[in-house]
């Protein structure tokens, strides 16, 4: 069944519904009119924000218990995180499946409001060093986020956001365990009173691995403050994760997923990631003031599976920041915010090889054994802004934003500057794979004007027009990571003009989003076929997200999320020696979706849950390609009094063959991470 015959349907659902025109009901768990803070970084009701955001509370976290931050995401519109192995991923949100630095470089991801990682130092897999399996709430923005947020904020962005410290004893303690050894612990306690309250949880995860010599070992830390006195509140938050993982890469061949001895095997075994992250933040408020200053720590050691030679890289860096912002003239009908956010970052990258390259003489002596990289970079970010929400009317409510953003890079290179060996020699064929500029530094300047408006049709549904144009500046990878002839990278911040048109609301028994988006970018950095880091890429982005949710009954529920979206290239900036312009991005499904049907009779919930991933392109050229999968998964919870609550998960009910991604390279051809088997989870929380 195609995504189209499942939109069908669900369309007439909804319009039926809309027809029927019955009083408002509030839900428990609805996902379209639910609190967010990553809009303005406040409290507020998304169904009085203009713009597309989805927030996942208590009960669907409760409910979904996900072991991996993809089995949440993909139950909103325009999100396809594409999992690696381990706790690794591919983000996509209203784009492709981005690689490479510009796959985290143009999407924030937040904990509690602050970046995970500095602006320019970005990892792809940063989620991982929220901490989720605590989270209070996961908010997602779709598309360029308001003037609060700059750099980085490009598609959208995702925010966790851990408990809060609040007054009363509390404890909860929580196991659960899966197939390959896999086990999780979680412990939290809070208490104190209403105005001085703490809050402290734990989670300590293992996972042996459905495939040869992987497997992760996992721990995260989360405390939080709360005080307060008169008009003065200060809330505070420390986050810590460490991860050892044991990494499985790609498989290769085509259709190789669908062999079960070569969906298992490991071709890499020596690939591993060990990560240290953590966070240091307090968020003092004084009337209409709100000053949030942070420290950052991030270090990462990993082998690079996906390169000849599997080279060993070390990075990290150290932050100090704060965001600040006052409302003004706040009125019921108007608020004006202004605000300067600011950020100084040291931080570094080494690259070494300790073995031979393997594969053929021009690869063995071009990727020599040695340093590759070792460079330091210190930046720092500044950026006022200014944010206005105005109620013209009964009616008419309007949001305009202006974002200034300076960026300035100071590059210090610790090797030898070129195309050698680190011992200063040549290397054969004309030349190393590697090189290293010299000395120097780069900066950026950005403006990110935000224009929004909404009618409301009635007091539960509007309809709302944004436009935006935003921008993201080139990462430090991007600009000092070079290869072959390549010893400048002279790039322009990537930018992105974006026009969204929704309407979102309550009708009867239905709430629902529907969003309409066309976005084009210009500036796109990319790695073209000489291995030069190039920004001459220009792109277009169209698409339909569309969220419902339905109470058939009084215990039964229907939830639908679906997009159909089209990504394509606009130009060749030299990505490919044939001609792509028009053609689909790869990894960029037109079709994907998930709908979920839930029972709730107290103390009981059950849910079967489907989701559709479309088929997609592996290469710029279009010629090869992954068919999609459908999977099945069912989950259930169980509250047993007031005390214990059981859980339970069978993820891929039907033991589908599938690949969780599917690329394709010159060197390997197609090659897959493949999807798990069939796998039951189950668990049990003890809360006083």
């Amino acid at each position: 069944m195609t995504f189209t015959s499942m939109l069908i349907p669900l369309w007439i659902l909804g319009a039926a519904t809309i027809q029927a025109a019955e009083p408002a009901e509030t839900h428990g768990d609805k996902t379209v009119e639910s609190i967010v803070v990553s809009a303005t970084r406040l409290d507020e009701s998304s169904a009085d924000l203009i713009g597309s955001y989805t927030s996942f509370g208590e009960d669907q976290l409760s409910l979904v218990q996900p072991v991996h931050i993809q089995q949440l995401l993909q139950r909103a519109p325009g999100i396809n995180l594409h999992r690696g192995n381990g706790q690794e991923y591919l983000p996509a949100i209203r784009s492709p499946v981005l690689t490479g630095a510009g796959a985290c470089g143009a999407f924030l991801m937040m904990e509690d409001n602050i970046p995970l990682r500095a602006a320019g130092f970005c990892n792809v897999n940063e989620l991982f060093d929220a901490h989720t399996e605590q989270a209070q709430r996961v908010e997602v923005v779709r598309g360029p986020a308001t003037a609060f947020y700059g750099s980085n904020a490009l598609h959208g962005a995702i925010n966790i956001i851990t408990p809060d410290a609040k007054p009363g004893k509390s404890l909860n303690i929580g196991i659960e365990g899966g197939p390959y050894d896999y086990a999780r612990t979680r412990l939290s306690a809070g208490g104190g009173s209403k105005n001085n309250a703490w809050r402290a949880g734990v989670t300590a995860t293992h996972d042996g691995g459905y495939r040869d010599d992987s497997g992760f070992d996992q721990q995260k830390l989360t405390l939080r403050h709360h005080y307060r006195k008169q008009t003065l509140q200060v809330d505070s938050g420390f986050t810590y994760s460490n991860l050892n993982q044991e990494t499985a890469g790609f498989i290769v061949g085509e259709d190789a997923y669908r062999d079960s001895s070569l969906a298992r095997s490991n071709p890499t075994p020596e690939a591993a990631r060990d990560t240290e992250a953590l966070r240091l933040w307090s968020r003092f408020q004084y009337d209409r003031l709100q000053v949030v200053p942070y420290l950052r720590y991030a270090d990462m050691t990993f082998r690079q599976h996906f390169l000849p030679g599997d080279p060993l890289e070390e990075n990290g860096h150290r932050s100090i920041g704060v965001l600040s912002s006052v409302y003004l003239d706040a009125t019921e009908s108007r608020q004006l915010a202004i605000g300067l956010d600011g950020e100084f970052t040291r931080g570094f990258l080494k690259q070494s090889q300790a073995d031979p390259t393997q594969g053929s003489a021009f690869l063995q002596e071009t990727i020599p054994v040695g340093q590759h990289y070792d460079y330091q970079v210190d930046s720092f970010m500044a950026a006022p802004f200014v944010h206005l929400d105005w109620l013209l009317s009964d009616h008419w409510q309007l949001t305009a934003g202006l974002r200034y953003e300076f960026m300035d890079y100071q590059y210090d290179n610790r090797m030898l500057a070129g195309r050698t060996r680190d011992d200063g020699t040549a290397c054969g064929f004309g030349g190393c794979r590697y090189s290293r500029p010299a000395d120097r530094s780069d900066s950026f300047n950005n403006w990110s004007p935000k224009f929004g408006i909404s009618y409301l049709i009635d007091a539960d549904n509007r309809a709302y027009l944004n436009i935006a144009r935003t921008f993201r500046a080139p990462q430090a990878t991007e600009l000092y990571r070079l290869q072959r002839e390549q010893l400048t990278a002279d790039l322009d911040s990537v930018e992105l003009n974006s026009v969204e048109l929704g309407v979102k609301g309550t009708r009867g028994r239905l709430d629902y989003a529907l969003a309409a988006f066309a976005m084009r970018k210009e500036n796109v950095i990319s790695r073209d076929i000489d291995f030069f880091n190039i920004s001459d890429g220009e792109t277009t982005h169209r698409g339909i997200e569309l969220q419902l949710d339905y109470r058939i009954a009084d215990n039964w529920r229907l939830h639908y999320s679906g997009t159909y979206a089209s990504h394509k290239y606009d130009n060749n900036p030299g990505l490919s020696s044939q001609d792509i312009v028009d053609n689909d991005i790869d990894t960029a499904p037109r079709y994907f979706g998930a709908v979920q049907l839930k029972w709730d009779l107290a103390p009981l919930q059950l849910e079967l849950e489907w989701l559709h991933m479309g088929d997609y392109y592996l290469d710029p050229e279009n010629l090869h390609s992954y068919p999609g999968h459908d999977l099945v998964n069912m989950r259930g919870k169980w509250q047993a009094g007031s005390r214990w609550t059981f859980y339970g998960q069978l993820i891929n009910l039907g033991d589908a063959e599938y690949a969780e991604r599917a690329d394709f390279t010159s060197f390997t051809g197609a090659r897959y991470f493949p999807g798990t088997p069939r796998s039951l989870f189950v668990g049990a929380q003890w809360n006083w």
